[in-house]
């Protein structure tokens, strides 16, 4: 038999799953990452998998043993927070899209993760009474968010003498204060005019009005709910690197401050959080050169890949994505960077390309909320950090030091 489809040397996606031993999600980053190639089957059915390729991936994945378990998609350790699936996460058994199309507030989400229970309606937080505007002296005209997190921490760390009781209810009384405080210090980006106005987003009733009022936009209620979703799907997504890195952290026992400056200086990554600020730059080429498609043709024409869509876990495309982007378009209003966030997904569309990541969405919403360039940085922070919590609780709990090994490989 000639056929792909017949041809004993191919087999399909879940047989190739189950002959490495992995989930289908695994099988797929392996091909994103260059690892495994599929190839078409004849009259539209689903691609096939070469049998020696699988055969050659899981010798070499027996030889590396551990080690390749710390590359991207193999599990290094159990965790009861977040299930990975192709419709999205799922904080506690509970899909964080239905919880952001449901409305859920982002503290109720945040609880959800600490706890594994749900509160109805919005936690009333309370916020640091440190006063944050002080940091300013400290900081460079319109400083990055990444900066501003990593001082406005390291600052409200050494005032806490209790910041080394490691019991749950300790640490969550803090991590509500943090997060609160690293939702108002967002105003540092905006100058004396921001540090003017860190009082009302500390006072604000919930972290997405501390957001807006932060970053000068009036907090209507639609402004509210869209970062309110933005944030709930931002919250957790497993082991990624920032979270791993406070993962690390809290199995030294390090103080929960700690375990989240480990976090943010993973997240500050260009690589990770810091990809947000890559899709910045390039709606400013969008913008200057006027058209999208003619940006996405030269990225291809250069062999440069375009930031912000693709993502190695969703093949099919990042439902959270999806859901802000659809979020973002509902705003009222269209500001010349939202315009070109919009147009260069519609580029990419037509042009056959990967679907946008959220870091992509991320940027197209606070483009559409009328936010500064920068912030959806922040704006990843202050979600995330309900998950770093969440995890750093989990391995306070585990007990155990995370100690990977190295390979030693002699250079001659």
């Amino acid at each position: 038999m000639t056929e792909v489809a017949k041809d004993q040397r191919f087999v399909s996606a879940r047989e190739a799953a189950r002959l490495l031993g992995v989930k289908p999600a695994t099988l797929y980053a392996y091909v994103s990452r260059g690892l495994l190639e599929s190839v078409a089957a004849p009259r539209g059915r689903a691609r096939r998998y070469r049998r020696a390729d699988l055969e050659r991936l899981r010798a070499e994945g027996r030889r590396a043993g551990a080690s390749a378990a710390l590359r991207w998609g193999e599990p290094v350790l159990d965790s009861a927070i977040t299930a990975m699936t192709q419709e999205g996460p799922e904080y506690r058994g509970r899909s964080a899209l239905a919880l952001a199309a449901a409305d859920v507030p982002f503290e109720a989400v945040a609880e959800l993760l600490w706890t594994s229970v749900l509160p109805p309606g919005r936690p009333a937080w309370s916020a640091d009474g440190v006063e944050l505007a002080s940091l300013a002296a400290f900081l460079p005209d319109a400083p990055p968010p990444a900066a501003i997190h990593a001082l406005a921490v390291a600052a409200l760390a050494p005032r806490d003498a209790g910041r080394f009781d490691l019991r749950s209810e300790a640490v969550l009384e803090r991590a509500r204060r943090l997060i609160r405080s690293l939702a108002a210090s967002l105003a540092l980006m905006r100058g004396d005019a921001g540090a003017r106005s860190l009082r009302d987003a500390l006072a604000a009733p919930s972290v997405a009005e501390s957001v807006l009022r932060a970053l000068g936009v009036p907090p209507r209620s639609r402004a509210i709910l869209a970062l309110d979703r933005a944030l709930v799907l931002l919250a957790d997504h497993e082991l990624n690197v920032s979270t791993f890195a406070a993962r690390v952290a809290a199995s030294a026992h390090a103080d929960p401050y700690a375990a989240v400056l480990a976090g943010l200086a993973a997240l500050s990554g260009p690589r990770h959080g810091g990809v947000t600020d890559r899709v910045e730059a390039l709606l400013i080429e969008v913008e200057a050169l006027g058209g999208a498609s003619r940006v996405v043709h030269e990225r291809e024409r250069r062999g440069e890949l375009v930031p912000g869509f693709g993502h190695p876990f969703y093949p099919g495309g990042d439902p959270r994505a999806a859901f802000l982007l659809e979020t973002a378009r509902a705003l009222p209003g269209r500001s010349r960077s939202a315009v070109a966030a919009f147009s260069l997904v519609s580029a990419m569309q037509e042009a056959g390309r990967p679907a946008p990541n959220v870091d992509m969405a991320l940027v197209a919403l606070r483009a559409a909320l009328g936010l500064p360039r920068g912030a959806a940085a922040g704006l990843f922070a202050v979600g995330r950090c309900a998950g770093w919590v969440a995890h750093i609780l989990e391995q306070y709990a585990a007990g155990f030091l995370l100690r990977p090994r190295a390979r030693y490989r002699r250079e001659d």
